[in-house]
């Protein structure tokens, strides 16, 4: 199927085809025709399944179609509410590009830069607006902005928006809103909340649902260092000397660590800028698009400056800090493998985030293939030994006969990278454990040698504490 058996006008077709739009993702061909039918619709998918086009073309459509009156009485017919400021501007950005050759205006509202200049855009009119719940709020209550004349709203990664503390940020807004109106409802998972503002928001909605949130896109290559308290930032340094690792988004856990991973690759002399809820807009806009550039080799994020990072053939992903939240964990990787091209996923483990990756590897429904040999390994913990196990053998433990870790007699930082930074052949060979082959490469050189595929029983983590 392609996008012009989807009924998209001739002016937006010109739009698609200067971006290389072709064919549509299955979200896409499912939703857009729903949308133009005017229906309410109920999106369910993961990050990079291509929701961006699956609303925002069909709205450009109906909006071009229906007619506004003099273009000095342009009013806000459709709003689009996203959780983050990077996720607003991407929006507001594919928009741009898909309605070039239509006459219809967009804007993104965020706060953290000037409210002056956002304000001079609204007076000049625009048909689609694509807000944070906060600057909007702000607007509405200075009387800047009115939402009368709302024909379509969209929310997007409602369920982000619940665990920000939007939730009664958009209640409000929706309350601005005719009660007659279509509505897009995105969310990649569905806690009560969400659930409930479902039933009062949409009416008989069509629902989509592509790849569950618990599905982690197959092209991406996954892999976990267990290591030893303190180690990560060492492990960092040695995994960005593979040069073939050309962009790197990595994950911290708070905007404190995000500062300090970053100084300290600053040190070993790597590019790298922060992004975060502390930074600036202008701050955080200049480090993506450094990042998108090449300027800047690795960009280091919390999840929540991250929402809307959206970098082509980015290859690597890295969780520095496991996210407490499983679905978090997919929603990180998949800013990798995007638009059907490969990715890889590396995550470091220290002993107290073992009950993050048991819960982890229960949602995604596979064990995450250890990565063994490196300079830093995790002492105290049974792990399987592939070759053992196919002996039958019990797991071995890293422990010396008197139950206390084993010494190494060498110098761990001086162990040829050789025996962790590339895999074997016999390894190349070998399976996960959910029987499908690993899928190594042989060539050293390559941005994928860096990660063995090494399988652990459930046994080798410790249970979650009540």
């Amino acid at each position: 199927m392609t996008f012009k058996d989807l009924n998209i006008i001739p002016s937006i077709m010109e739009g698609l085809s200067k971006a290389n739009y072709t064919n549509p993702t299955p979200i896409q061909e499912q939703a857009i025709p729903a949308v133009l039918a005017g229906r309410d619709l109920l999106g369910c998918a993961q990050t990079g399944t291509g929701k961006t086009a699956a609303f925002s073309v069909p709205i450009i459509q109906l909006l071009s179609e229906r007619s506004k009156g003099p273009k000095s009485t342009r009013h806000i017919r459709s709003l689009i509410l996203t959780p983050t400021r990077e996720l607003a501007i991407q929006i507001a950005d594919n928009i741009k590009v898909y309605s070039r050759y239509t006459d219809i205006r967009c804007m993104a509202i965020v706060g953290g830069v000037s409210q002056k200049v956002q304000e001079r855009a609204l007076n000049q009119g625009a048909d689609i607006i694509i807000a944070t719940p906060g600057r909007l709020n702000d607007l509405i209550n200075q009387k800047r902005i009115d939402l009368k004349m709302v024909e379509i709203l969209v929310l997007d990664e409602a369920d982000r928006m619940l665990d920000m503390g939007f939730i009664h940020d958009v209640k409000r807004i929706i309350a601005k809103m005719p009660n007659k109106k279509q509505t897009l409802f995105f969310s990649a998972t569905m806690p009560p909340e969400i659930t409930k503002m479902v039933k009062t928001l949409l009416v008989d909605p069509v629902k989509v649902e592509i790849t569950p949130v618990s599905s982690t896109v197959d092209r991406i290559e996954q892999s976990i260092y267990l290591l030893e308290n303190g180690k990560k930032q060492h492990m960092l340094n040695q995994i960005l000397e593979d040069k073939s690792i050309v962009t790197a988004l990595v994950f911290t856990r708070t905007k404190r660590g995000a500062d300090r991973v970053t100084r300290d690759l600053a040190k070993v002399n790597v590019t790298a800028q922060a992004i975060h809820g502390n930074k600036s807009q202008n701050e955080r806009q200049r480090a993506l698009n450094n990042f998108k550039s090449g300027a800047t080799r690795v960009l280091v994020a919390t999840d929540i400056a991250a929402r809307g990072i959206d970098v082509e053939e980015l290859s690597h992903v890295i969780n520095f800090n496991l996210p407490n939240i499983p679905e978090t964990y997919v929603h990180r990787i998949g800013r990798t493998g995007r638009a059907g091209k490969s990715g890889m996923a590396i995550s470091f483990c220290e002993k107290d985030e073992l009950p993050f990756l048991k819960d982890i590897e229960k949602v995604i429904k596979k064990t995450i293939p250890e990565v063994k040999g490196h300079p830093y390994p995790m002492t105290g913990v049974p792990v399987f030994d592939k070759t053992s196990k196919a002996a039958g053998s019990k797991p071995s433990f890293n422990k010396s006969a008197a139950g206390k870790p084993a010494k190494s007699k060498a110098n761990p930082a001086r162990k040829p990278k050789s025996e962790w930074f590339a895999k074997s052949g016999k390894s190349n060979s070998s399976r996960s454990n959910d029987g499908r082959p690993n899928s190594s490469r042989s060539n050293s050189s390559s941005s994928k040698s860096n990660h063995g595929s090494f399988s652990r029983s459930s046994k080798t983590r410790n249970d979650r504490a009540n």
